[in-house]
């Protein structure tokens, strides 16, 4: 039995009869009663030993045991949350892992890809035949159904049958040379048709010259509808098909134009640039306009009938590098934030336009050799080069988007290339028309046909580069004139700047005269 000390009795007595008087002192002021709160003096005895229990020491042995086996509990919990962080890397770990695999894969499945339409391309054959007619340079060509429509320097427009190479109308009226062409879409023609009480399957041609004429013409009577003077030599001209549709021109002395397609009347003309627009192209809303000084504008349609065009970014020929003095000539090929310009050099530049950062693309292995125009079609990017020194002219063929050499087309005796015109038939081949000296109809043959090709068909592994970055572009300038022989496009190519222009600009100068 536990003994009960008289001094713990003692201890106890006071505690309870001070214990009883507080209860009844608070039982007088509280509204109702509350239960005694201190415990049984068995409780109380209990707890007094074990303070005694804690007090006295504790043998070395045991005091060891508790002591290790703390310290192995807080080991323990050092150790969960490494755990958990373990875990967690394996988790992110193994999302890399699978990310780096899965780009690996596509990677690869890019190669492949690649790898076999190079090989096509490789293979590939073409019928060329002759359009003859026009008795001056041909400086712009458009396709219309399975039709071709040409301008040129003889000041006349002709539309061409392609299936059977003949000439199918002669348009005549403009007293200048006809430096731009351009086809609005089948809905916007419609309406125009309607006005005119003609078919709804009436076609247009919109055709612009250095009289400062605006011409449209329908296709199927051969004659003239309507004619805008514009007060300046049109040296570029695009359709834009957002809402009723609005005619964009550019002038000899860097002006931009809008026409409306329904009243036929001027709606904006702003001093955009400060030499001749050379190309005007459309994306959906935005109007790309490119000049002789190397500038770049990007325009977006408002589609208002006052003041439509809204100036998004402009580019100057230092930032697109494209300047090459006065009678220079830069053509536009847009395809979302990229724009493809073509300036008379051995490579293309390529314009982010949102950003303004631009990358090369070599063109050409020579420092002789110049480009005239750049298209895209259906997945290829197509730009023309000539050499200065041989006279070879080629079209060099690059996969989209990534802009990878796949093959370069020539045959003997081809003529310099100025203009370019693309679509696919019924059967997804290829026919192209290019225009220059010479108009040429390209026609894709099987591959498995035993018709022999015009087209030779072959690689420069020296355009296997890929795109160039160029970083601060007032730098990347100067470096044209400056650099090393080490490196072979950008060095050679920038100390026979001015060899270029004399060679290509007062050429092309002509066209636009």
């Amino acid at each position: 039995m536990l003994a009960v000390t008289k001094d713990a009795v003692c201890r106890l007595h006071l505690d309870y009869s001070f214990s009883s008087c507080f209860l009844h002192w608070h039982r007088e002021d509280a509204p109702e009663a509350l239960p005694s709160q201190t415990p049984p003096a068995s409780k109380i005895l209990k707890g007094q030993e074990e303070s005694e229990a804690e007090a006295a020491p504790v043998p070395d042995a045991m005091q060891r045991k508790t002591e290790g086996g703390a310290e192995t509990g807080r080991l323990r919990e050092r150790k969960e949350p490494a755990k958990e962080s373990d875990h967690c890397r394996d988790v992110s770990g193994g999302s890399l892992a699978r990310a780096d695999s899965d780009k690996e894969q596509q990677l690869r499945q890019e190669d492949a890809e690649f790898t076999s339409l190079k090989v096509s391309w490789e293979k590939a054959k073409f019928r060329l035949r002759l359009l003859e007619g026009h008795s001056d340079i041909v400086t712009c060509v458009v396709a219309v159904d399975n039709l071709v429509v040409t301008g040129s320097r003889d000041t006349t427009v002709k539309v061409w049958h392609v299936p059977t190479a003949t000439e199918h109308k002669n348009l005549g009226g403009h007293t200048g040379g006809v430096t731009c062409l351009s086809a609005p879409p089948p809905e916007c023609c419609k309406r125009l048709a309607r006005s005119l009480s003609l078919s709804d399957k009436e076609r247009f041609i919109l055709s612009g010259s250095a009289d400062c004429y605006v011409k449209i013409w329908a296709l199927s009577i051969g004659q003239c509808v309507k004619s805008i003077y514009t007060f300046n030599a049109v040296t570029a001209l695009c359709f834009v098909p957002e809402e009723d549709g609005y005619i964009v021109t550019g002038s000899d002395g860097g002006k931009v134009q809008a026409w409306s397609w329904h009243t036929f009347e001027n709606c904006q003309s702003i001093n955009a640039h400060q030499e001749a627009v050379t190309s005007i192209q459309s994306q959906g809303p935005l109007v790309f306009s490119g000049s002789a000084e190397g500038g770049v504008s990007v325009w977006e349609n408002w589609c208002s009938d006052r003041d439509p065009l809204r100036l998004l970014h402009h580019w100057s020929g230092q930032v697109t590098g494209c300047g090459g003095g006065p009678g220079g000539r830069l053509t536009l090929s847009p395809r979302g934030d990229r724009v493809l310009l073509a300036y008379g050099r051995a490579w293309l530049k390529i314009l982010h336009w949102r950003t303004g950062a631009m990358s090369r693309l070599t063109n050409h292995s020579s420092i002789t050799g110049v480009t005239d125009c750049v298209h895209q079609t259906a997945g290829l990017l197509i730009g023309s080069c000539y050499d200065l020194a041989n006279g070879e002219s080629t079209l060099n063929l690059f996969s989209l988007p990534q802009c990878r050499y796949l093959a370069s087309l020539t045959w003997p005796g081809a003529p310099r290339i100025l203009c370019f015109a693309a679509w696919t038939t019924g059967s997804g081949d290829h026919r192209w028309v290019t225009g220059g000296h010479d108009l040429i109809v390209w026609e894709q043959l099987p591959v498995s046909g035993k018709q022999r090709g015009d087209v030779t068909a072959k690689r420069d592994s020296r355009l296997d580069s890929l795109l160039e970055s160029e970083g601060d572009t007032e730098d990347d300038e100067e470096s044209d004139d400056y650099e090393d022989d080490d490196d072979k496009y950008e060095g050679k190519d920038g100390r026979t700047d001015n060899a270029e222009d004399g060679g290509s600009g007062s050429w092309l100068r002509c066209i636009l005269q």
